[in-house]
């Protein structure tokens, strides 16, 4: 029942006399998410099914915050559609819009009975009985508030705060785009225009981004005032291209502003409008080094060995899995056209950490008990690793690859333990065996 919504509230703005209508303000809404509804001259969005897609919730916050003051409207965050409404207009401050900062009763009980409308329709019976809040109604006994008044008030309520689901009918895309504003003052020069053009440039991109349509032609016509002269026409219009198809709103801004750097109205403008003429399908770019015929479905390492080819061979490199039982030595990346050899699987008894140190950490110990983040209290073990006489450090080793005749062997003999710390969690430790002054418990490895 609970989600992330938000509720818009159109505003006036200086450049205009009126504020930004509900419905071009809930098309805008749109491009961030599909669950968008018109309510009492407001819009509601919800958006957590959408965080994903803008990089994380907050990123998302950011961006509806700036378009909507572009706009011209006040936004407010809630849990539920209800509680981000009666926030957004009601609430004493911008930092009482968030709903999330506290819990839900917290903004919602101080405010007054207006803020929900099938409480403030009761208001008057409310009020006699000493009801001033919202939260002095939610103090009233239940069977009490259902018997006395209709169902639509405990409904709301629930719905607030979040005990009962929302229904909304959501609103749909237009096929096209068309917005007016009207002016503050009479404009007179052609480039004073784009002032308030901008804000329907705001409108527009949303529109195209919730259609994934990209504008290639789009119309600003602007209508004279009427205290113009006889030979000045009602209005005139400019229309701007693009070479591609494209959504934002500086491109489209920067091209205007060229257009009408040469245009001279004929007389004062009072009123603008913007309508797309000419749209096509956004090509969205794929930032994969991955070729997308074969990201569905056909194997990868066509596309790995033409990178391969492009960018050299020792560029690009894969993990496999070596036929080796220490632990260093299970993985090696090779770059040698990408030759799939079959290992055999691991012969531990102990599951495998996930993380696993370059170099093995020698433990301190007291009381013969290694200590790591505080006493470790050994679980599960031993599990005896040995052998790699066999391989000779890659320091000492001579052209052949046999090592050289003082090539140091990388011979282990370890007995591995699951160990837990108090702090660290689960670890992957061993005890050095037969190494004389080495014999020692190290860290090797960390689950998580």
């Amino acid at each position: 029942m609970l989600g992330h919504w938000a509720a818009l509230l159109p505003i006036p703005l200086p450049a205009s006399p009126s504020p930004i209508d509900v419905t071009a303000l809930g098309i805008w809404a749109l491009q961030f998410t599909p669950r968008v509804a018109l309510l009492e001259d407001s819009v509601v969005a919800e958006m957590s099914a959408s965080a994903r897609l803008f990089g994380g919730m907050q990123p998302l916050h950011d961006l509806l915050e700036t378009g909507a003051m572009e706009l011209g409207a006040r936004i407010a965050w809630a849990p539920t559609g209800t509680a981000a409404l009666a926030l957004v207009h009601h609430a004493a401050n911008r930092e009482d819009c968030d709903g999330f900062r506290a819990p839900l009763a917290h903004w919602l009980d101080p405010l007054p009975l207006a803020a929900i409308t099938a409480v403030a329709a009761h208001h008057a019976t409310l009020a006699r009985i000493g009801c001033r809040t919202l939260g002095d109604v939610r103090a009233l006994p239940r069977g009490g508030l259902s018997r006395r008044f209709d169902k639509a008030l405990l409904q709301a309520m629930d719905q607030a705060y979040g005990l009962r689901p929302e229904v909304y009918d959501w609103i749909t895309l237009p096929e096209t785009f068309h917005a007016r504003l009207e002016l503050m003052s009479r404009v007179e020069t052609a480039p004073a225009l784009l002032f308030g053009a901008r804000r329907l440039l705001l409108q527009m991109a949303g529109w195209l981004a919730a259609r994934r349509l990209g504008a290639t032609a789009f119309t600003l016509r602007w209508c004279h005032d009427v205290m113009r002269a006889k030979d000045a026409g009602t209005g005139g219009e400019l229309t701007v291209r693009t070479a591609h198809p494209t959504q934002h709103v500086e491109h489209f801004a920067r091209l205007l502003a060229e257009h009408l750097a040469k245009v001279q109205l004929l007389a004062p403008a009072g009123d603008i409008e913007l309508l797309v003429s000419e749209v096509a399908p956004i090509v969205e770019e794929s930032r994969s080094l991955i070729p997308e015929t074969l990201r569905k479905g056909s194997s990868t390492d066509l596309a790995l060995e033409r990178i391969q080819a492009r960018l050299g061979e020792g560029c690009v490199r894969r993990p496999i899995l070596c036929e080796d039982h220490r632990l260093e030595w299970m993985q090696c990346w090779e770059s040698n056209a990408f030759k799939r050899r079959k290992a055999a699987e691991p012969a531990y008894e102990l599951p495998l950490p996930t993380w696993v140190l370059e170099e093995p950490l020698r433990l301190i110990e007291r009381d013969n008990r290694p200590i790591y983040q505080g006493p470790l209290q050994l679980l599960l073990g031993p599990d005896r690793v040995e052998g790699g006489w066999w391989h000779r450090s890659e320091a000492c080793e001579g052209g052949g690859g046999g090592g050289g005749k003082d090539a140091k062997p990388l011979n282990v003999q370890r007995d591995y333990w699951l160990a837990l710390s108090p702090h660290a969690g689960v670890l992957w430790v061993f005890q050095q065996r037969l190494a004389g002054d080495q014999t020692a418990w190290f860290l090797h490895g960390h689950f998580g």
